[in-house]
């Protein structure tokens, strides 16, 4: 399956935030009225898991950068880097200082789930390998992330690719699912036999 796609800097379609200063650690407040996106939220294949973001309540003076539907999250620290499209927050919502918050310009013929698919992938990977600083942990800077090669085909191409990966994925997590029941039905299984009822051997002497 061949594409015909222009190649563009990160910078030259996208704008590239940091996260949301927060000072320590984040505070957790039950009817805090911001979400707070940290690391453990996120999964390259799920995505922001909602229900699991802390609440709580933004003390800086910083005005912040409120998350929204079709923004890009960039872990750009550690031994994986990787992105993630977000989906619209349920509440007013900011991302820790570990993400790069990527917004794809308005005018721009690039889908945000294409490009987060394109980060993650191995040609793209490699260019962050390469450009990665750091001895006990690699990172990447903003100004390396934003002179990163992009390769963009047309939007119908883009959708095509996005909406390919989507379905690989259902089909992965499916095979996950049907190997997982057939572990759980083998255990079932030995389980039955393990307190299987003993019997009398017929050969042996009484």
């Amino acid at each position: 399956m061949a594409f015909d796609a222009i190649n563009f800097s990160v910078g030259d379609v996208a704008r590239i935030k940091g996260g949301y200063p927060f000072r320590g650690s984040i505070e957790e407040s039950i009817d805090g009225a911001t979400l707070a996106v940290q690391m453990k939220d996120v999964d390259p294949e799920f995505g922001v898991n909602w229900a699991n973001v802390t609440r709580t309540n933004l003390a800086g003076r910083k005005h912040p950068d409120w998350l929204k539907a079709g923004d890009v999250l960039f872990i750009f620290k550690g031994a994986r880097f990787y992105a993630v499209c977000i989906d619209e927050p349920p509440a007013p919502a900011v991302c820790s200082p570990h993400f790069l918050h990527i917004e794809v310009g308005t005018q721009v013929p690039l889908l945000p789930a294409f490009l987060a698919w394109q980060i993650n992938q191995p040609p793209f990977q490699r260019q962050l390998q390469q450009s990665a600083e750091g001895s006990s942990q690699l990172s990447i800077r903003r100004p390396v992330l934003e002179s990163l090669i992009l390769s963009m085909p047309s939007l119908v191409d883009q959708q095509r690719i996005v909406n390919l990966a989507a379905l690989a994925n259902q089909e992965r997590h499916a095979l996950q699912q049907l190997i997982q029941n057939r572990v759980q039905q083998l255990h079932a299984l030995a389980e039955d036999l393990a307190q299987a009822t003993p019997v009398n051997d017929p050969h042996s002497k009484t």
